[in-house]
């Protein structure tokens, strides 16, 4: 369940990284903003994620409101995790990042 207004920080920038603090929760929205995606789709994208941390920061993201869960209720079972509208509000975050991580690239020193 959401967060109460009341529970979140003062801060707004700390509210915002509470969201999608970490190394993992950033990367799932990378990917989850072209199409959603199946739970092990995901986990072999991200390499080096556990099923557990891949778990947890599904869970975490969808009771923030930024990510949905689809079961489909077939056999064999299918379950698709995709952006709501309030996580699609978050894809002009991720390009910033996006942004300045290739800029950062382009002025980083060659190592020789």
């Amino acid at each position: 369940m959401m967060k109460t207004k009341e529970e979140l920080p003062v801060c707004p920038v700390a509210a915002a990284v509470g969201l999608i603090g970490g190394k993992w929760k950033l990367l799932v929205l990378r990917n989850l903003r072209t199409r959603p995606w199946r739970f092990n789709e995901l986990r072999r994208d991200l390499e080096g994620i556990s099923q557990k941390v891949l778990t947890d920061s599904l869970h975490q993201m969808m009771e923030d409101g930024l990510v949905y869960r689809h079961d489909y209720r077939e056999l064999p079972l299918r379950v698709e995790y995709g952006l709501t509208d309030l996580g699609r509000e978050m894809l002009p975050i991720i390009d910033a990042l996006a942004d300045f991580g290739n800029h950062y690239k382009s002025v980083a020193k060659d190592q020789r």
